[in-house]
């Protein structure tokens, strides 16, 4: 179970999830996007591995399970909203499931 003081501040969407930010500690450089809900939170704060909650799968999991791509939680910080999660990971290999070091490799065209 979260702390209430944690758990309060939280803003969840219709599905209890938040957007957590993936952000590797060593470069700043932002790895992914996944979604947590309380209980994936909690795991990520006490056992030293980054949890998520998958949408499709509607189970946990954590990254480098089965990949060996792993993340470990070094810092978490809630926006000021309370709608989004920067976490700050010490990064083994790929973030991205495509095998790249960040899932955010597709530069768009900006017209302005």
């Amino acid at each position: 179970m979260l702390p209430p003081d944690l758990s309060a501040r939280l803003k969840r969407d219709a599905d209890g999830l938040v957007a957590a930010i993936i952000q590797e500690a060593a470069t700043g450089e932002v790895l992914m996007l996944g979604w947590m809900n309380d209980e994936a939170l909690r795991r990520t704060l006490t056992e030293g591995r980054v949890t998520f909650w998958s949408r499709s799968r509607q189970e946990f999991w954590r990254k480098g399970d089965t990949s060996g791509h792993r993340q470990v939680p070094l810092r978490v910080r809630l926006d000021c909203d309370g709608d989004a999660l920067l976490i700050d990971v010490e990064q083994t290999g790929a973030a991205c499931h495509l095998g790249t070091h960040t899932c955010f490799t597709s530069d768009l065209k900006i017209t302005v």
